[in-house]
């Protein structure tokens, strides 16, 4: 089958098309038949090298953790109704650019008939972070949210769900003004530019801020939090944070604010699949957006990374096998 394969660390360029065996299924675990693949910012983050060294990737690894397609194969102790079913599936670590791609049974949804496999890898992923963040949060109706890193594919979800949840005000960071545009239309009230300026009717404190950004200046954003404020870091596509922001925390020790990480990981598998299902089955309703930047072909997978270097991407981009 053929792959997309990080042959070296660094720019886009490291990245290759190749050949591999087809992966086999092992127990509990099913193979599917690639029609979407969702390019994600964990991705750009490993291509670079960022993390390679905390987490050990290999050179040669096959990036991509979301796919959906159809069942084709599944492992021992796997029902076989499976097969033939359309499903999104989480692939781990990596393994997803390709045409064919191994998941625990436990990391697939079945999706309903009307939502399409682009829009499945489109919210599959950055849906569940988005309501979990906000739920690690402490995000409750009436709480002002800050959203840093809104035109992402997470932080579009976060806006949304946020807004129709009963926040007082929503407030997104973006890089220009027609990106935050498309953020009022899915429920933001105040556009910020990257550094938090640029609104003036926005309020100096919020109660929740969620992150996907991460890298120096989270101090500063600790000082946009409220009284009793909480911060949630759901990413860190800037790079890692000062090891000495909680000075900041420190500072403003009367307010009560609170900093935390957050990762989907720490979600059981059952929690996890309950509320993509619901997700999913809102984007058919017209309820929640799947917003794709672009569709582009298997080949084109360094393309699709040179744009997100770039910061062109609004939502997210998908590849697809078919080759084009």
């Amino acid at each position: 089958m053929r792959a997309v394969a990080i042959q070296r660390f660094g720019d886009p360029s490291g990245m290759a098309v190749i050949d591999v065996p087809s992966p086999v299924p092992g127990a509990g675990q099913v193979i599917v038949g690639v029609e979407a693949i969702g390019v994600g910012g964990v991705d750009a983050m490993i291509r670079r090298g960022t993390v390679s060294a905390t987490y050990r990737f290999p050179v040669g690894m096959i990036p991509g953790s979301e796919v959906a397609g159809c069942v084709i194969a599944v492992g021992a102790g796997v029902d076989d109704s499976w097969i033939g079913r359309r499903v999104w599936a989480f692939t781990g670590g990596g393994g997803g650019y390709a045409e064919h791609a191994v998941a625990r049974v436990d990391d697939v949804v079945a999706l309903p008939e009307a939502l399409t496999s682009i829009d499945a890898v489109s919210l599959g992923s950055a849906g569940p972070v988005a309501h979990f963040a906000l739920e690690h949060a402490h995000f409750r109706a009436g709480d002002s949210v800050l959203m840093r890193g809104a035109a992402g594919s997470i932080g579009i979800a976060a806006v949304e769900l946020a807004a129709q949840a009963g926040a007082s005000l929503v407030a997104v960071t973006t890089s220009s003004p027609e990106r935050g545009e498309r953020l009022r239309e899915l429920g933001a009230t105040h556009v910020l530019d990257r550094s938090g300026r640029g609104d003036s009717s926005a309020p100096a404190t919020v109660d929740v801020i969620l992150d996907v950004i991460g890298g120096p200046e989270v101090p500063a954003f600790v000082d946009r939090l409220a009284p009793n404020g909480r911060m949630v870091v759901a990413g860190m596509v800037a790079g890692p944070i000062p090891v000495d922001f909680g000075a900041r925390l420190l500072n403003s020790f009367q307010l009560s604010r609170s900093f935390a990480t957050f990762s989907l990981d720490t979600v059981a598998d059952d929690a996890k699949a309950r509320v993509r299902s619901a997700q999913f089955e809102a984007a058919t309703r017209g309820e929640l957006h799947p917003v794709v930047h672009d569709v582009l072909p298997l080949e084109q997978a360094a393309e699709a990374h040179r744009q997100m270097d770039d910061g062109r991407v609004f939502g997210r981009i998908v590849l697809t096998p078919g080759k084009g």
